[in-house]
């Protein structure tokens, strides 16, 4: 999840940025990228020898928004 809110809020990141962000290796983020790429949840373009990522499209990104609304909305009732 951190991950894919790491993509929602920049757009498009590398696997060594995802990697900074999320506070893991590069290896963990690129598995964890092949598995989310192969059901569809990201996309992936290569520049040269670097990948970037982004979400797949705008269903994604609305159940994201809608997930981080949910929780908001829990954490203010509490």
């Amino acid at each position: 999840m951190r991950i894919l809110f790491a993509l929602l809020e920049a757009g498009e990141l590398c696997v060594c940025d995802i990697a900074e962000v999320v506070e893991t290796t590069d290896t963990k983020v690129s598995q964890a990228m092949r598995l989310l790429r192969s059901a569809g949840v990201v996309r992936n373009r290569r520049d040269g020898r670097n990948i970037f990522y982004r979400l797949d499209d705008g269903h994604v990104r609305m159940l994201l928004d809608l997930s981080r609304e949910h929780v908001a909305h829990l954490d203010g009732g509490a």
